[in-house]
């Protein structure tokens, strides 16, 4: 597990929770898989995928019936990360406000994270000489 004990690595929005649920409950899965992978202008993407079996190994958020698995390979990427669903004229769909992004490119399907070393500097407590 990453991050700071009992602490969630990510937060969801009502609006995000509404819709995980729902497709939680219309196509009886257990919750979306969220990762990172290379690629993109910017660097890296995000990805989701539904969930049939829980992996062990991912960081599981549960949030008022909405459930969320964390790729191990992108926990320190999502640590602090919001997930909310937005719905407009043109388009809905999920978005991340993500503090650990640097840059992102202009279509939005595309970032760059902070450097891997100060991802875990800012996720680790603070060491105290006592």
């Amino acid at each position: 597990m990453f991050g700071i004990p009992g602490k969630q690595a990510v937060t969801i929005t009502p609006a995000a929770i509404a819709q995980i649920t729902k497709l939680m409950s219309s196509k009886g899965h257990q919750g979306l898989r969220i990762g990172v992978k290379k690629g993109g202008c910017a660097g890296m993407e995000y990805t989701m995928d539904y969930v049939d079996e829980v992996d062990p190994n991912d960081e599981l958020v549960e949030q008022d019936g909405a459930r969320v698995m964390i790729a191990p390979m992108a926990q320190m990427f999502l640590f602090g990360t919001e997930i909310d669903y937005q719905t407009s004229l043109l388009e809905s769909g999920f978005v991340f406000n993500n503090p650990n992004v640097t840059e992102a490119c202009g279509c939005g399907e595309s970032i760059k994270f902070k450097d891997v070393d100060e991802l875990q500097a800012e996720a680790q407590p603070a060491q105290t000489n006592g």
